[in-house]
């Protein structure tokens, strides 16, 4: 089902409004890596908000994510506080770890060994250009 013009107003105010309460209550520095809210998105009766969280050098994603859902009273507090005005009802939050980053620097790696086999193997072939038909 496709997402409605509402839902995709509000998933965008709490996005805006999650990225400076993140970085507000020192949320977007953890263990040495970064926390940022990759998307949001709200079901359609706006009760519920699935916050995606891309974490970049991260060493343990797993705690990084108990951490955040430890401080989840908080951080609804704290919506709830800046979008009183804006919402009827202040949506209850699911954090999720977006894998999207991590996925694509494995696929560079992989793409990057492809590279350097498919090189590793072109090398002795071209030392091999004597062509007999050629002499």
């Amino acid at each position: 089902m496709e997402e409605g013009k509402r839902q995709r107003q509000v998933a965008g105010a709490i996005q805006e409004e999650m990225n400076d309460i993140f970085r507000r209550l020192n949320l977007s520095m953890i263990a040495g890596g970064m926390v940022s809210i990759s998307s949001v998105k709200v079901t359609p009766d706006l009760l519920e908000a699935r916050i995606y969280l891309s974490l970049f050098q991260v060493p343990d994603a797993k705690e990084v994510m108990k951490v955040i859902e430890s401080r989840a009273w908080e951080i609804k507090k704290e919506l709830a506080d800046r979008v009183k005005h804006q919402f009827r009802r202040i949506p209850v939050l699911h954090f999720y770890h977006d894998d999207t980053l991590d996925y694509v620097f494995k696929m560079e790696e992989i793409f990057k060994q492809i590279s350097a086999e498919k090189k590793a193997t072109e090398e002795p072939n071209r030392g091999d250009d004597t062509d007999p038909a050629s002499n």
